[in-house]
């Protein structure tokens, strides 16, 4: 039965207008996007097929154009207008980041956190750099590594700071095992970036781990700062 045959008040849309976006399912809330099925299948059907076949959102957005224009009814069209929302989201994200005050509190950049590692399939180090104020100057990623490491030199990460004429920092990376708990490398890597950065009189203010959709972990809030 395709959605315009449904009952009004059970249409994701209609109820979407009426109830906002968060009283819909993962499964709704992509069949807004998809706006159509295929043959045999609703945009709500479809939805349920995505998820299903890639075990999440997160996963369906860190998907590669060639797995998306592997399914029925999907293709390049429909990639494209994924990864500009993701993107939007990202952008978003990031201004509120660049607020004033933005970074008083580890939980301020989560979401901003979340959005730009829960997907990545390889582990990718991320610095954040911050000015005398805590305001932002740059997100960038520092290493890129393979699915269960990267190579993170103290010393590249110093020049980068003089570079950026950084104050602060913080540090994130992701586990694509989905798993958030910190490992002692990472204990370790944090320990001796947080000694060489003081050398330059930046201030390390915390590193995340961030894995899926999981609350990213922070190693302020866990003592190990």
């Amino acid at each position: 039965m395709a959605i315009t045959d449904w009952p009004e008040d059970e249409r994701p849309r209609e109820r979407l207008l009426k109830q906002g976006a968060t009283a819909l399912s993962d499964a709704e809330l992509l069949a807004v996007f998809l706006r159509v099925g295929v043959r045999g299948q609703s945009a709500v059907d479809m939805a349920r097929s995505l998820l299903q076949r890639f075990g999440s959102l997160t996963r369906l957005f860190a998907a590669t154009a060639e797995e998306i224009g592997a399914v029925p009814g999907m293709g390049s069209a429909k990639y494209a207008q994924i990864q500009a929302v993701l993107e939007m989201s990202r952008r978003a994200l990031r201004e509120e980041m660049e607020r004033p005050h933005a970074f008083n509190s580890p939980g301020a950049v989560r979401d901003y956190l979340r959005a730009r590692l829960g997907g990545e399939p390889r582990e990718v180090f991320l610095a954040l750099w911050l000015d005398a104020q805590n305001r932002l100057i740059a997100a960038e990623e520092l290493f890129r590594g393979t699915l269960t490491q990267t190579a993170v030199y103290p010393r590249e990460v110093v020049k980068t700071a003089l570079a950026r004429n950084a104050a602060a920092v913080i540090f994130a990376h992701n586990h694509p095992s989905g798993v958030a708990e910190p490992s002692r490398a990472d204990e370790q890597l944090t320990a001796a970036l947080r000694q060489s950065l003081a050398l330059v009189e930046v201030r390390v203010l915390d590193h995340f781990v961030v894995a899926g959709n999981a609350q990213p972990l922070s190693f302020s809030e866990r003592g190990l700062l």
